[in-house]
């Protein structure tokens, strides 16, 4: 099975990688990373009571799925999502875990509502209005390919734009112990079945583990802090816009073969 899709939009945020724009200067290697902590933004987009109640994984999220909507030039609320996090809002599911353990064992119903997986599609509808369908998938070590092989398949199916989001953020103790994630990075795409603005590529499972990818030092070290940080390979194809292959982690031994054209 081979899948074509178009890039209409990117978002990017990452340590040193403060959105597409600059970020691509440095995936190119025109521009030194320098991996700057990052503080997920306060979601302007939402009502102040309930930007109040968004966690640091959904305010990434909301982030770089303005930033790729913005880019494409299309309407927010007509775009179908999918949203892809390997370990969601762990904050929320930590609090609610330590809640449990309490003498009454009392859940807010406020932090019930944030930690279910799909939370950021949620706030997103919120935020821009749309009540356009929505899918919100998983994949441990393998969520970003398995959220962009889903979402160009989408793309194909149904012949439109599609919203691709992916985000993680570091689990606080005791789960971090379990699941290790040092730091935070999101990335969205506008996919479109045809040709697009930043490029387009195709993408085909292969069984085999995918290489180590071939990034400079820093780089090097996010790819491996970070899931969803796992599209560093395809962010940097797409920034030095000139015909690359890159191999993409998916669970058990396959990886996502996705071949990019400038």
């Amino acid at each position: 099975m081979t899948l074509a899709a178009g890039i209409l939009g990117i978002g990017l945020l990452g340590p040193g990688l403060p959105g597409w724009s600059a970020a691509a200067a440095v995936l190119a290697g025109r521009v030194a990373h320098e991996p700057v902590p990052l503080t997920p933004p306060a979601p302007s987009l939402l009502p102040a009571t309930e930007r109040r109640r968004t966690g640091p994984s959904v305010r990434l999220a909301l982030a770089v799925a303005a930033e790729a909507v913005q880019d494409s030039g299309l309407p927010p609320e007509e775009l179908d999502t999918v949203f892809a996090s390997s370990n969601g809002e762990g904050l929320v599911i930590t609090s609610i875990l330590e809640a449990l353990h309490t003498p009454d064992g009392a859940i807010s119903p406020t932090q019930f509502h944030n930690s279910v997986h799909n939370a950021a599609a949620g706030y997103w509808g919120i935020a821009v209005g749309s009540s356009r369908p929505s899918v919100s998938l998983g994949g441990h070590d393998g969520v970003f390919a398995t959220g962009l092989l889903h979402a160009a398949a989408q793309a194909a199916a149904l012949g439109r734009p599609i919203l691709f989001v992916a985000h993680d953020v570091p689990m606080p103790p005791p789960l971090d112990a379990l699941r290790p994630t040092s730091e935070m990075f999101a990335v969205a795409m506008v996919l479109a079945p045809a040709g697009g603005g930043r490029g387009r590529f195709t993408l085909a499972p292969e069984d085999g583990a995918a290489p180590p990818p071939a990034l400079p030092a820093t780089l090097a070290a996010l790819h491996d802090a970070n899931p969803v940080a796992r599209a560093l390979p395809l962010l940097a194809a797409l920034a030095v816009g000139s015909r690359a292959e890159v191999r993409l982690p998916m669970l058990e031994d396959a990886c996502l073969r996705v071949t990019v054209a400038p």
